[in-house]
């Protein structure tokens, strides 16, 4: 059997990194998808790409509205921020270009995450103890009404 050289793999050349900390967010498949596309083809000086929801689905297997969809979550979620874009044809008319996607840092993703979980605790703890309490006055009323 004959050896194979296989090609070394060049770290920057062919690759796009994707932060392990997407996973811990609890995002759809599709939206991470969705956020992998967008790191792929935006501009590593500006954090920037210009593509438009059929783009999208095209390259991940989705509709345009499923595609929509998963932008509005990555959105929710301040992984990115989108601006929409005109275009002026050759007549002169204005009409709707793509979205501009501004891709921002992971951690201020992460902190609202956070922040979302630590709410949701302390509502959580606040309606168990109203319940505790729900149920000692139910109980002193029917000690009482006896």
């Amino acid at each position: 059997m004959k050896k194979q050289n296989w090609a070394k793999r060049d770290p920057i050349k062919n690759y796009f990194p994707l932060p392990n900390e997407i996973y811990s967010l609890s995002l759809s498949a599709g939206a991470i998808a969705v956020y992998g596309y967008l790191l792929f083809r935006e501009d590593r000086k500006t954090y920037q790409c210009l593509v438009s929801y059929r783009m999208i689905g095209e390259a991940i297997g989705k509709s345009v509205n499923t595609v929509r969809k998963y932008v509005m979550e990555l959105e929710e979620r301040g992984l990115i921020r989108t601006e929409r874009t005109t275009v002026t044809t050759w007549d002169g008319r204005k009409q709707n270009g793509c979205l501009l996607y501004h891709i921002l840092p992971i951690q201020m993703s992460m902190e609202q995450f956070y922040a979302r979980q630590l709410d949701a605790a302390e509502l959580a703890a606040e309606r168990q103890k109203a319940e505790k309490r729900l149920a000692a006055l139910e109980r002193k009323e029917r000690a009482a009404g006896c």
